[in-house]
């Protein structure tokens, strides 16, 4: 655990000022066909510093976390920031304060996860893979940790020492078509937690492989969709991705203030009356976040930010500086990834509110349309404006599940696509696996119900 050398400096704190220590720990281990292509652990760590001067801030940060190098960046950031704000003279006042006090944030002390405990996990994972199904081309098994601890102190907040472990184990099989066209499907396992408090055994994944595999294969044997407006039941992943993607990067307030399509629609409908759409802090409807955050990289108690209420937009997402240009507070989403990153505008936990209905009538509902299941690759503009890739899906036909679909797109803008939302699933599905790359990596969590909607599909 990072020891505590920065809470002597606050005495020395002239302006508005984070000092904060980080230490980012990564342990990898990469089979691709039984052979091993990765074995890695590193660790990134440091200090830095961002001090407030008139409207403009300076920042520093050096890997050299010890006495005399948070004194440098200390001076250096202060520095920095008197500099800037001698030239831009926007002589703002000070940042909205946040309530003070000091909070220790662990999931669990640490553990000490060996390399060798990945290691014999993706192998004996693979030797699984290997025994059970023999129609694939090509397999990778990967094992990945992150531990994430910070170490904040700021002029005017709240004070914290934050820990955060995440592990996950993905999976990618592809196998081929009769013509000889690949196709693939990727799972990942895991969450918020220590590898060897998730992952106890590789055969406690054989039902979700064998789920996989049945899947890859109905995809093998797929049909193309027909391109067109189709009425849609889209899988909590999907729609997830799709919520956080087309929809929460267009109320980041720093990308509103950039010109998004959310600047001019709060208080209008913007989806559905179904539709309720929260960042989550930490907690949601009574359960842990798979990332939860209680307090940000500025000092900030993190709470709930609610952006639609029964379709309607409502707020936006701050940082300190962004909440006083827009008269509101700041909430607890401004992260920077590594010590050397500045605080951003940042998702949490984001997520559509379930609703009533249960997957099953939803599909039911449908005559001639698609139920998406899994999506690839994809982006959104600041307009809503997405494209995704549809990785796994299936043919609704008279209410029942059809063929397996090959792998196609789907298109629209986010807040029309909301509005045609007219059922919603009473259960609730997060993903946290990956990475939000915005200006710099940063780990969300990102979740939701079914939804039925009509979107557009590419065809052949």
């Amino acid at each position: 655990m990072l020891s505590d050398i920065i809470s002597g400096y606050k005495n020395r704190f002239k302006n508005y000022t984070e000092l904060r220590a980080q230490v980012n720990s990564t342990k990898q281990v990469s089979l691709m066909a039984g052979n091993m292509v990765t074995n890695a652990q590193s660790s990134v760590s440091g200090v830095s510093a961002r001090v407030y001067n008139g409207g403009t801030f300076g920042f520093a940060s050096c890997a050299d976390y010890s006495d005399e190098g948070v004194g440098k960046v200390l001076d250096a950031a202060t520095d920095n920031a008197a500099f800037m704000n001698s030239r831009a003279k926007k002589g703002m006042p000070d940042l909205p304060g946040a309530h003070p006090g000091n909070y220790e944030v662990r999931i669990k002390p640490d553990a000490d996860v060996p390399q060798s405990m990945l290691i014999d996990f993706v192998s004996g994972l693979d030797s699984i893979i290997v025994r059970k199904y023999k129609n694939l081309s090509s397999r990778i098994v990967v094992a990945n940790c992150l531990d994430i601890e910070k170490l904040l102190v700021v002029s005017d907040g709240a004070d914290s020492h934050f820990y955060q472990p995440r592990s996950l184990v993905y999976i990618f099989m592809t196998a081929e078509t009769d013509d000889g066209i690949p196709v693939e499907l990727f799972q990942p396992f895991g969450g918020l937690g220590h590898f060897s408090d998730l992952f106890s055994d590789p055969t406690m994944l054989t039902d979700k492989l064998d789920e996989l595999y049945e899947s890859l294969m109905r995809k093998r044997e797929g049909v193309h969709a027909v391109a067109g407006l189709h009425k849609c039941v889209m899988h909590p992943e999907l729609a997830g991705i799709l919520a956080h993607e087309a929809v929460g990067h267009t109320v980041e307030a720093d990308i509103v203030l950039g010109g998004s399509v959310a600047m001019h629609n709060v208080g209008k409908q913007v989806a559905s009356e179904m539709v309720t759409m929260i960042d989550f802090a930490h907690t949601a409807l009574g359960k842990l976040c798979p990332l939860p955050v209680y307090v940000d990289d500025e000092g900030v108690i993190a709470e709930d930010v609610t952006l639609i209420e029964n379709g309607i937009l409502k707020n936006f997402m701050h940082s300190r500086e962004t909440a006083r240009h827009f008269g509101t507070k700041p909430q607890g989403n401004a992260r920077g990834f590594l010590f050397s990153d500045e605080p951003l505008i940042r998702m949490r936990n984001t997520a559509i509110l379930p609703g009533k209905s249960k997957l099953e009538d939803m599909i039911a509902s449908i005559d001639d349309g698609y139920y998406l299941v899994k999506t690839g690759n994809g982006e959104a503009d600041t307009t809503g404006e997405f494209m995704f890739s549809v990785g796994l899906g299936y043919e609704i036909k008279n209410g029942k599940l059809g063929n397996a679909i090959r792998e196609t797109t789907i298109s629209g803008v986010a807040f029309e696509m909301l509005k045609t939302v007219d059922m919603i699933s009473d259960d609730m599905h997060w993903e946290c696996s990956g990475f939000c790359g915005k200006k710099q990596p940063m780990t969300v969590g990102m979740g939701g119900p079914a939804i039925r909607c009509e979107v557009n599909i590419g065809g052949r």
